[in-house]
């Protein structure tokens, strides 16, 4: 088995003169070739023997999203509180309006999703909050 030996430090002997560039590229090609990812694996949690299993907590969401579900009969004033809750002009406000349902804000907080949601409910609509 000389002759292997020999190919494995020819090979090795390549690899060290390529560039960065080229690694990557061999890298990728040997990927696809023989279909492996080159992705770190991930660590795997084991129980120790007898402990009690326990779920993760689900993390708490923290950004949310105020949607206008329904106009009511009110919608001169739904227009004019959600202009004042976007900042956006009368034209743009009223198109939002129009498209019920539609997202009024995006990734906000709790606090100001549930006084955007309130402001909406003050005007006659129906809003929730995702």
């Amino acid at each position: 088995m000389p002759q292997e030996s020999n190919t494995i430090e020819q090979v090795v002997g390549l690899i060290e003169n390529m560039s960065v560039l080229e690694l990557a590229d061999l890298s990728k090609t040997l990927q696809k070739k023989f279909g492996v990812s080159a992705a770190m694996p991930m660590p795997v949690a084991v129980a120790a023997p007898g402990a009690a299993a326990t779920a993760a907590p689900e993390a708490e969401k923290t950004e949310f999203t105020v949607a206008l579900t329904a106009i009511g009969d009110k919608k001169i004033q739904v227009i004019k509180a959600v202009r004042e809750i976007t900042g956006l002009g009368l034209k743009e406000s009223k198109e939002l309006v129009d498209k019920v349902p539609s997202s009024i804000k995006e990734n906000i907080p709790k606090d100001e999703a549930e006084t955007v949601q309130k402001k909406l409910l003050d005007a006659g609509a129906t809003a929730e909050i995702k």
